[in-house]
């Protein structure tokens, strides 16, 4: 089976789970993150190398107070205690955004998951937290802007060459997946994503399974990706 090298999921429906359940949004939320770990661990067993989620992005910050707290909390328990599977199983934990907002609790939580993981080589789990697709880029332009400043050569920069300025240094994203039935990529990795093969679901994430993401596997087989150039097989 031909697997795409980098996949990213908008981890969507967590709260709507939930409520038809008859439930408390944060218990769709926990439920989220136990589905998280399994698919995590599910997409290094299939062969590929980097798996970016959205946890939360930095407009996740106008929600009731209530929820957003509980969100940070759960965050801190998953990367203390809820990843050790993760972490044992050669899993690198990686994280992307911006840490103003954070609360110095939940950062020593992502300094110590990353500290854990930084020589593990099985693969990749990009956390994308308080993160946005276009700060990304505005961050990644001042981080250049400075490098012009101090004399880099630009004459030469190749868009390959602007990935080193992102939060994280990985490669384009293949295959997006969104769960829950929206069908936007809602401002997520939007530089990453230039030749995505995009996958929506109406399944929330809570009961997005193994079967539910080996579907998305089969679609991207069937896709026909060109980046712009003509497939001679089909036409």
């Amino acid at each position: 089976m031909e697997v795409p090298k980098h996949v990213a999921i908008i981890m969507d429906g967590n709260g709507r789970w939930a409520t038809n359940k008859g439930l408390k949004r944060s218990e769709g939320h926990l439920e989220g993150s136990k589905t998280l770990e399994k698919i995590a661990l599910h997409a290094m067993d299939m062969g590929i190398e980097v798996l970016s989620v959205f946890a939360f992005s930095t407009d996740n910050f106008k929600r009731d107070k209530e929820e957003v707290d509980y969100l940070m909390n759960l965050f801190i328990k998953m990367f203390k205690t809820k990843f050790d599977k993760i972490a044992k199983k050669g899993i690198k934990v990686v994280f992307s955004g911006r840490k103003n907002n954070l609360n110095n609790k939940v950062m020593d939580a992502m300094d110590n998951m990353e500290v854990k993981t930084k020589d593990n080589q099985r693969g990749i789990l990009n956390i994308c937290l308080n993160y946005g697709g276009q700060e990304e880029i505005i961050d990644a332009s001042l981080k250049l802007a400075l490098d012009i400043n101090k004399g880099l050569n630009i004459d030469s920069f190749k868009r390959e060459d602007f990935y080193k300025y992102l939060y994280q240094d990985l490669p384009p994203i293949d295959l997006l997946i969104r769960t829950g039935g929206e069908l936007r990529i809602s401002n997520f990795m939007l530089y990453q994503l230039s030749y995505s093969e995009f996958y929506f679901t109406n399944t929330y994430f809570p009961d997005f399974d193994k079967s539910e993401f080996n579907k998305a596997l089969f679609m991207y087989q069937n896709r026909d990706r060109r980046y712009g150039g003509i497939n001679e097989k089909n036409n």
